[in-house]
């Protein structure tokens, strides 16, 4: 599988485990730790979650999965805006940390901007990066001009990114590929199943006896400088995840997708779910 470089030279696998949803249902717990095992085992070696997601049920799924696995594992975590003060920050790392059973993150995001400073979460960050509670900070779901503010040391940038949601493609992206920051990119096989019902991906999995899906994650990852994060239970989806790095779309298949989700031609406000 090839990899993503962080700023710092660090590597990881540019397709992932993401963990939206799990962690919401305690009869559901065995399988999401079996499946975050199995990824682990296929090589999805970054596992993304955060503070929100069942509000630390998906930390703590996590946790029960990475035990005895840590020194495998590239951890993300978010932090909620609202806890993103110089105080709030560091007292909502450490209830993630204790969730996940670790002495460290090694990539803390902001899940979204809201009312704190900027200036003032990313100190924050810099004060448990010190501490060595986290190995390296970023973001999520902000756009260019709100990077722009940012200081020196932005690790990642994740957001929504797959066929039906490109408008990063006309400034943000290209930006972040500039200054080496890697795009995440969340949903990026789309949400409820309509993008992957659609003609145009069901007609290129076709032509390479691949899955929508796969299709999907393999458009995203075209992109220099993306890593994907397809959640997924169903042993046989994350297999498929895993495989999705060796698929590659020609020229006519981009084309077709392109036709039926045409690349942005001017400035679009940044999609979030």
């Amino acid at each position: 599988m090839h990899s993503i470089t962080f700023p710092d030279g660090t590597r990881v696998p540019a397709i992932g485990q993401g963990t939206w949803h799990m962690g919401e249902n305690r009869s559901e717990r065995a399988r999401e730790v079996a499946a975050l095992r199995l990824g682990l085992e296929l090589g999805l070696t970054l596992i993304d979650t955060a503070e929100m997601y069942a509000e630390g049920g998906a930390e703590e799924v996590v946790g029960q999965a990475i035990a005895g696995l840590r020194e495998q594992v590239f951890l993300v975590s978010k932090v909620y805006p609202w806890n993103a003060s110089r105080t709030g920050t560091a007292l909502a790392c450490e209830r993630s940390l204790k969730r996940l059973g670790t002495d460290h993150i090694d990539l803390y995001l902001l899940h979204w901007r809201g009312e704190h400073p900027l200036e003032e979460t990313v100190e924050a960050f810099e004060r448990l990066r010190e501490q060595g509670k986290i190995a390296r900070w970023g973001v999520s779901n902000l756009d260019l001009d709100d990077l722009h503010e940012l200081p020196a040391g932005c690790a990642a940038n994740q957001v929504l990114y797959n066929p039906e949601a490109r408008g990063i493609e006309f400034d943000l992206l290209p930006f972040q590929q500039q200054q080496g920051m890697p795009m995440m990119a969340y949903c990026p096989v789309g949400q409820g199943g309509k993008l992957l019902r659609n003609a145009a991906l069901q007609e290129v999995a076709s032509r390479h006896q691949a899955s929508p899906a796969q299709v999907a994650l393999a458009w995203a990852l075209r992109q220099d400088g993306v890593l994907v994060i397809p959640k997924a239970v169903d042993p046989l989806h994350l297999k498929q995840n895993a495989d999705a790095h060796g698929l590659r779309l020609s020229a006519d298949d981009l084309a077709l997708i392109d036709h039926g989700f045409p690349p942005p031609r001017r400035k679009r406000p940044l999609q979030m779910v």
